[in-house]
């Protein structure tokens, strides 16, 4: 998969994956990481699927409708790239938090649905539920932070909620920040993710 990889000052920070909304590249998430962690590690992916020119990480078959079949190949197919590039790169395969937004934090939330040790934790940025209908793992231990907007007309607020409660329900513990706006990101509901990311999931490890 096409990608940047930046190595951090601080190894025992989480690497953070970064993954694109629909049309972007692998350049376009790299400010965010930035803003959350300025030491970490990063992983900036592009998607491997094209949709009128436009990279995402898994087909659709219109406007909110997943082409589940890809979505669960492309979703194993970034797992397995993870695992090479922990490899290649030397980081900690077990301390990968992603940064997704949109389609980009689709294929985080379906990470999560389908692996349970695919990453340590997630900031989603106006992520839908991936799939329905299937039994997620144990997700104990894992972190998730989603951004919403209450006019998203992409993202329904009951689609947020509804993820909310299935990763909740698999024992993952949760933070939805609201924002008054629509489908875009913000730079209030980054710096909402930069400060939960401080509090919990970002400490430095004790060992």
């Amino acid at each position: 998969m096409k990608h940047i990889f930046n190595k951090g000052t601080d190894a025992t920070r989480p690497t953070l994956l970064l993954l694109h909304g629909t049309g972007g590249n692998e350049l376009d998430l790299l400010p965010l990481a930035g803003r959350i962690d300025d030491e970490a590690s990063v992983l900036s992916v592009r998607g491997n699927v094209l949709e009128n020119g436009m990279p995402r990480f898994f087909r659709r078959l219109a406007e909110g409708v997943f082409d589940e079949e890809d979505l669960i190949f492309r979703t194993k197919e970034l797992n397995e790239f993870l695992d090479e590039a922990a490899k290649n790169y030397g980081f900690d395969r077990g301390n990968i938090v992603a940064i997704g937004y949109s389609n980009g934090a689709n294929i985080a939330a379906s990470l999560l649905f389908h692996f349970q040790h695919a990453l340590k934790g997630a900031i989603l940025h106006h992520p839908m539920v991936p799939l329905r209908g299937i039994e997620l793992p144990d997700l104990s231990g894992k972190s998730v932070f989603i951004a919403a907007g209450t006019n998203d007309p992409i993202c329904s607020p009951t689609e947020s909620a509804e993820l909310q409660s299935l990763l909740e329900k698999a024992n993952a513990k949760v933070e939805v920040h609201w924002e008054n706006h629509g489908h875009q990101l913000t730079l209030s509901e980054v710096e909402a993710a930069a400060d939960w990311f401080r509090k919990g999931i970002g400490m430095k490890r004790n060992n």
